[in-house]
This record gives C-alpha cells, structure tokens and sequence, in this order.
C-alpha cells in the first residue's frame, strides 16, 4: 500500500510579510512618505523608547524619549544653523508632544527660561533671562508671570511682589538701589498706584538724590495709605 506524504502546513505569505513589516524593537532608519526620517526603538509599529526624529520640512531635529509615536520622557530640541550644525532651542521634559515638566528653552543667545513648564507653556516656578540684562525669577501660568516673582534689572534695581498676566499687580516692592530709595505699594497693571517711598541705602547709593525724601507730617497717613490700598486690592479681583 502506498505511503501518502502529509503536505507540510504553510502559513500563507502576507503573514510572513505583515510580520516582517512590523515595526518593533530597535530599527534603523525608517523614511516617511512626507520625507520624515527616524532612527530608533519601536513598539507595536509606533516612535517608543529611544530615538532620533529629522523632520524635511525645517531640517529640526528631536532626539530622546518616545512613548506609542508621541516625545515623552527627556529630549532635546534642535534646529539647523544657516552655515551647518544645530541650535539648541529646548532641552528637558516631554509629555504628549508637549514641552511639560522642568526644561530650558531658548529665545535667542541671550534670551532663555529655565523652570517648568505645562503643556508647552511656561507654568510652575521659572527664571527668564532677557537680552537686556535682566532676570525675572519666580511663578509663571499660562505663559506669563503670574503669582509672586522678582524682577532684577540691569542696573541692579529690582521689584519684588505680585504679579498678572505678565504685569506687576497687587502688593509689591521697588527697590531703586541706584538712587537709594525703595516705594512700597500697590500695581495695577505695571502702575504703582499708591504707596509709601522711602530713603532705603541712600548713602551707598551710586546715583543718590540731591535731597533725602522729607518725613510724612499728613496726619493718620498709614490709615489713608491703608484704605487707599484697600481700594485697589479690591478693584484689581
């Protein structure tokens, strides 16, 4: 009696090729249809773990964490120079594409913040440098500064107190460190609206004014200053 020989079982061969075709593990380079290129780990046909993404459209280059096609985790940002290599514009935390958690970005060569950051706006505790020399330290929301922070200048004079949507408002201090003198007071969007100024380091002041501020004779002047600054505060909420 003949012996029949049992096919061997085949898997068909788009299996094999779909298999093949899934992204998994580390990888080299792989082009987009739009001219995109990245270089690295991939999990289940998606950018996650550790990798290097060039986009065609500005020569930018992203390099650091990934988590299912999204940066997340650290990584920095570059962009290309006009005569070759890259500048660094942000370097830190990611979250959904977003710059998110504790980074430094940078505006210029001069102009750059460093502190947290929410969804890609600067939010948290933060220091901006800014090209003219001066130094904002403290909170930040939505972008702006918001809550309490000092501003340093230049010159070394500085205000210390509240802040709104990028403006001095509320209770705050300017010390005029040049001048020897410092006006505690109220804002109301970067304008002092009432206060008290004084004679503050005047004789180690570099530029002190010709005459030291004259004592305050206005009878019950803390209770007028107080129910001026009652008045603000009030219409500043």
């Amino acid at each position: 009696m003949p012996h029949l020989k049992q096919p061997r079982a085949t898997e068909p061969l788009w299996k094999s090729w779909d298999f093949k075709a899934q992204k998994a593990g580390v990888r080299h380079t792989v082009y987009s249809v739009n001219g995109d290129q990245y270089t690295g780990e991939w999990l289940d046909n998606k950018k996650h773990g550790k990798g290097t993404q060039t986009w065609k459209r500005n020569g930018a280059i992203y390099d650091g964490d990934w988590k299912f096609g999204k940066r997340n985790g650290f990584g920095t940002y570059s962009t290309p120079l006009p005569g070759g290599g890259y500048k660094k514009i942000y370097s830190g935390g990611w979250k959904n594409d977003k710059k998110h958690g504790y980074g430094t970005n940078f505006y210029s060569d001069e102009d750059y913040y460093e502190g947290e950051w929410y969804a890609d706006k600067r939010s948290g505790w933060g220091r901006m440098y800014y090209t003219d020399g001066s130094i904002y330290e403290g909170e930040w929301y939505d972008d702006k500064q918001n809550g309490e922070g000092m501003l340093r200048l230049a010159n070394e004079n500085r205000y210390e107190g509240h802040w709104k949507d990028g403006k001095k408002h509320g209770e705050g201090k300017f010390f005029y460190l040049d001048k020897g003198q410092m006006y505690q007071g109220v804002w109301v969007e970067d304008v002092p609206k009432c206060g008290t100024m004084v004679d503050f380091g005047r004789e180690g002041a570099p530029a002190p004014t010709v005459y030291p501020i004259p004592k305050l004779t206005l009878a019950d002047s803390g209770e007028v200053l107080e129910d001026a600054k009652t008045t603000f505060l009030q219409e500043k909420e």
